[in-house]
């Protein structure tokens, strides 16, 4: 490195290399690389170390030799540097010893200070001293020159560690809990059209900031568009529909797309034409928080393509906007003419110093144990999703309880802004399915899904029984029912979930014959991979995950360009699935969103286990590779990475 260089050393020292800027500096350093760089510090000792560990293959198999600052390596010649290690030419060095573990032994330390840099008495203008009772070794370097004359006398001592301030968390007073909306009539652009807006207070310690929802000022050719305001804070969304309906597709054609601009926090991308570009992996996960509670509250029958779109214009830096993006997107998807049956709202929720904190700072997450995500309508509960460090159900419970509140009233707002927009729902095009097609579908069919769930077969064999019983459903029913594909697709759907369900609860077995307490076999297996850090083969049933861990320094961090700033990731999993591993073919490359997201739930899943930096001062990457899928392959990536990282050395 060309400015400061930490290597732990087992538990006990850390030493400090401070090297001049050098084009072959680099971070792979040995036990080779580290005695040349302390013989470089004392021209009174030679070394002479194997490198058989030795990170740079070059160098595998030799031996160093060092002598009065210089290196050499055994049977090549010498005069070679070691991997930027400090022991070049023309290099000034300085040294620090210390004790990185409280309650080292004190005499340890002394006698391997004194082997490195000799005793008092005899080292030749070398000296080293013990500081009573700190476990600290101070000892003085000099600069050595190549003609061997002493330059600068330089002397460090161990710097104390920086007390962390202790946080208190202050929450202030904020109004209670209310809405209200006003309507400024042609106050549009060029006097043209209504404002409408609602001003929400959440009522919650802590949030005095109100949500401030506007339409009828931006946007106005969308089907609806919105702008959400809290503090700094803006969020303008859009919803659209195409005029014509999808034919033979028994799905919701919704598409969600969420970007969060760099001008909002007046930067820049750090890309080369510095244009904000395809979605970063934190915007995708936006996008899939705006699509699960929304999809299932649209109409069933809709089959209008229709996109909902959010940006990011302003941040203040202060919280977090993603559950913004939610309550916008839902609320330009409530004002349009989308069959939304329910307006739908968000909220965050932390614990931090054993009190719920209502959509937290983010000064406050860094001390909050619970990072949750509530969505829902103003009855129920529609999402949750989030993280914590190992809290109580009983406290779980409590948070989602309290997010949901303030959902609640965000709702209630929200339906009456509806009210006063006044726009109505496109309802002429929803097909319903023919009077009396579910009745036929479950008495002719009722006793074939009954014997495929019976618990006999594979899943080979359940796939290609149920692909012959969906073949016989349209065939048989073409002329009872023509042009009804997709509701005949849809019904035949309804009637195996129906007995799937039947059958667990009736008998107490799932369809693959198991019992709802009993687990499918699982085979593990680590150390696959002779070359990689750690591997692992993890199998669940029908479900398999090929894992591999690899350890790096701070060089390999992931590094996110995000409005906040250049982050710098010491953890992440990047999880695959490839078609084969489910026996299709397909795309491949770059990773879709359904990867982004698994990926991410494992990451969370993974994290709370890690030791600290201090304790384990590696960069951690995992990599999970689905070679086979009939269950849950996130799942199947926690467990097969966690052995991945054990067969890394990681002290989990």
């Amino acid at each position: 490195s060309s400015s400061s260089t930490k290597l732990e050393i087992g538990a006990h020292f850390s030493f400090y290399f401070y090297l001049s800027p050098s084009p072959r500096g680099t971070m792979q350093f040995s036990l080779a690389a580290v005695a040349a760089a302390i013989a470089g510090a004392s021209s009174s000792i030679a070394i002479i170390i194997g490198a058989d560990a030795f990170v740079q293959p070059q160098y595998r198999g030799t031996t160093f030799a060092t002598v009065a600052g210089r290196a050499s390596r055994g049977g090549v010649g010498g005069g070679a540097a070691v991997g930027g290690g400090g022991c070049g030419r023309r290099r000034r060095r300085l040294l620090r010893l210390s004790s990185a573990a409280d309650g080292d032994d004190d005499d340890e330390v002394a006698a391997i200070a004194a082997a490195i840099f000799g005793d008092d008495e005899t080292s030749d203008g070398e000296s080293t001293q013990r500081e009573e009772g700190t476990g600290t070794t101070k000892a003085k370097a000099e600069g050595i020159d190549d003609d061997g004359t002493v330059k600068d006398e330089i002397e460090h001592e161990a710097e104390d560690p920086e007390e962390e301030e202790e946080f208190e968390l202050i929450l202030e007073a904020v109004p209670p809990a209310s809405y209200s909306v006003t309507t400024l009539p042609d106050s549009g652009p060029a006097g043209v059209g209504s404002v409408h807006s609602l001003t929400i207070n959440l009522g919650a310690p802590g949030h005095p900031d109100p949500i401030v929802i506007e339409t009828g000022r931006i946007g106005r050719q969308a089907a609806s568009a919105v702008t959400l305001t809290r503090g700094e804070s803006v969020l303008y969304a859009t919803a659209s529909r195409d005029n014509n309906v999808r034919e033979n597709v028994d799905f919701l054609p919704l598409s969600v797309e969420h970007q969060e601009r760099f001008s909002s926090a007046g930067t820049t991308s750090g890309s080369f034409n510095k244009r904000d570009g395809r979605p970063g992996e934190h915007e995708i996960l936006v996008c899939r928080l705006i699509d699960r509670p929304l999809r299932p509250l649209v109409d069933g029958g809709w089959r209008h393509d229709t996109q909902l779109l959010s940006w990011l214009l302003s941040y203040d830096g202060r919280r977090s906007c993603d559950v913004l993006a939610v309550t916008a997107s839902a609320a330009a998807l409530w004002l349009s003419d989308v069959p939304l049956r329910k307006p739908v709202a968000a909220a965050m929720v932390g614990y931090v110093d054993g009190t719920l904190v209502l959509n937290p700072t983010l000064e406050q997450m860094k001390h909050s144990r619970l990072d949750l995500t509530v969505a829902g309508t103003k009855d129920a509960v529609l999402m949750i999703e989030g993280a914590a460090d190992f809290l109580p159900e009983s406290l779980m419970v409590e948070a989602v309880a309290f997010g949901h509140e303030a959902v609640k009233v965000q709702c209630e707002g929200l339906e009456e802004l509806g009210r006063a927009v006044g726009r109505d729902k496109k309802l002429d095009t929803i097909r319903s399915p023919p009077e009396g097609l579910q009745e036929a579908i479950d008495e002719l069919y009722a006793a074939e899904v009954d014997e495929l769930w019976g618990g006999e077969l594979s899943k080979e064999e359940q796939s290609s029984r149920q692909s012959e019983i969906s073949k016989g459903v349209a065939r048989d029913m073409e002329e009872r029912y023509p042009d009804e594909a997709s509701a005949l697709k849809s019904a035949l759907k309804d009637l195996m979930s129906r007995r799937m369900f039947h059958r667990a609860k009736a008998h107490g077995k799932r369809i693959d014959g198991r019992a709802l307490d009993e687990v499918r076999t699982i085979d593990s297996e680590a150390g696959l991979f002779p070359r990689v850090h750690g591997s692992a083969l993890f199998t669940r049933g029908e479900t398999q995950v090929v894992a591999t861990a690899t350890l790096g320094d701070s060089g390999m961090r992931q590094k996110i360009d995000k409005i906040g700033g250049m982050e710098m990731k010491r953890f992440y999993l990047q999880y695959t699935f490839p078609p084969s591993c489910v026996g299709e073919t397909g795309r491949v490359g770059f990773p879709g969103r359904r990867e982004v997201g698994h990926g991410n739930l494992a990451e969370r899943a993974l994290s709370p286990s890690l030791p600290t930096e201090d304790e384990f001062p590696y960069t951690i990457r995992v990599e999970s590779l689905v070679t086979e899928s009939n269950g849950s392959s996130s799942m199947a990536s926690v467990c097969g990475g966690g052995l991945a990282l054990m067969d890394a050395g990681g002290p989990l």
